[in-house]
């Protein structure tokens, strides 16, 4: 019996609670929303691909020895001219090696008059005249292949340019191959960047493209162009060297080349105009019209194409894109305008 009381007592508290509780007061039912859909439209527009100016002379200048820095004349920014020394290395072991050397030079070229006026007094033989030569010829290349080390540690600059990078600094030591200076020629300079082959497709060196840099515009022509190049994103690369509006441009800065065949990828054939968009913080994206409601769809959109945004994920060209979407909502019910 005990069993059933408790039972009874905890089914009347809850009947108790139960008829205690008041019900919430049903929401407003949402008005649906009158809206309007965006026109359909491809892309016809050229596209746009990313690019990097940099000048067309640029080096990494290294020395093919192991020795100690002795000096570097030059600093970042700095302007040099052509056969300008840039950083001079510790030359003490070769400047000794290059005095023994030109007193071999002497020593083999006195053996070899000798040997060459007893020669001609039929002492020598042909034999011994033609080792002299051979002893003056070795004693030549020993000289000229350390007077070619000490020119290795001597660093001059190879075209007239602005130096961009210092690697070392005085009293380092530096080993064969090791990058000591970077340099930028100047004048000239041009755009690098990658293309697919859509993209590429109908481009030719020598064709003139459009640019935008920095808030500037010109046009630069093709100078390079390879397809393919890369086996993992099969773009390859292009080069353009700017003919026109490069004043006030820095090597360095990013732009974008102006290429019809951007728009042949399939990425880029959907557009929405810029009135559509939604934006959450990092996030864009459209409100569809979904049977009878608004649905919020977020997208992968790629470089503006004036008031269009192409569409590279996430939207599929039949379906219907709400234009100016205001204060909707997701799920916000919709009556479609005709």
């Amino acid at each position: 019996m005990k069993p059933i009381l408790f039972l009874s007592s905890v089914t009347l508290v809850l009947a108790g609670l139960a008829c205690g509780r008041q019900e919430p007061a049903m929401a407003a039912a949402v008005p649906p929303a009158t809206v309007r859909l965006v026109h359909e439209e491809s892309s016809s527009q050229p596209g746009w691909v990313a690019v990097t100016l940099n000048a067309t002379q640029r080096a990494t200048l290294a020395t093919r020895l192991a020795a100690s820095v002795k000096k570097v004349h030059v600093t970042e920014g700095q302007q040099v001219a052509a056969g300008a020394l840039l950083v001079s290395l510790s030359d003490e072991d070769l400047q000794s090696g290059r005095k023994a050397a030109e007193t071999a030079v002497a020593t083999a070229a006195t053996q070899l008059h000798r040997m060459e006026k007893l020669a001609s007094q039929d002492a020598a033989t042909q034999a011994e005249l033609d080792m002299a030569q051979v002893q003056l010829a070795q004693a030549k290349a020993s000289l000229a292949g350390v007077q070619a080390n000490i020119g290795y540690t001597q660093i001059r600059a190879p075209f007239a340019g602005v130096v961009q990078t210092r690697r070392v600094n005085d009293g380092d030591f530096v080993g064969p191959g090791m990058p000591l200076i970077d340099m930028e020629g100047q004048g000239a300079m041009e755009f690098t960047g990658s293309v697919s082959e859509a993209e590429a497709e109908g481009l030719k060196i020598g064709q003139s493209l459009p640019f935008e840099a920095d808030g500037k515009s010109g046009m630069a022509q093709i100078t390079g162009l390879a397809t393919g190049g890369d086996p993992v994103s099969h773009r390859g690369t292009i080069r353009a060297r700017v003919t026109r509006g490069l004043e006030g441009l820095r090597s360095g800065v990013f732009g974008r080349l102006q290429v019809p065949g951007a728009t042949a990828s399939a990425s880029q054939d959907l557009t929405i105009p810029k009135s559509a968009l939604v934006r959450r913080g990092e996030l864009n994206g459209v409100f569809l019209a979904k049977d009878g409601k608004a649905e919020l769809r977020w997208l992968s959109l790629g470089e503006a194409q004036g008031d269009r945004l192409p569409v590279r994920a996430g939207l599929a060209a039949a379906e219907q894109v709400i234009d100016a979407p205001g204060d909707l909502r997701d799920g916000q019910p919709i009556e479609v305008r005709k």
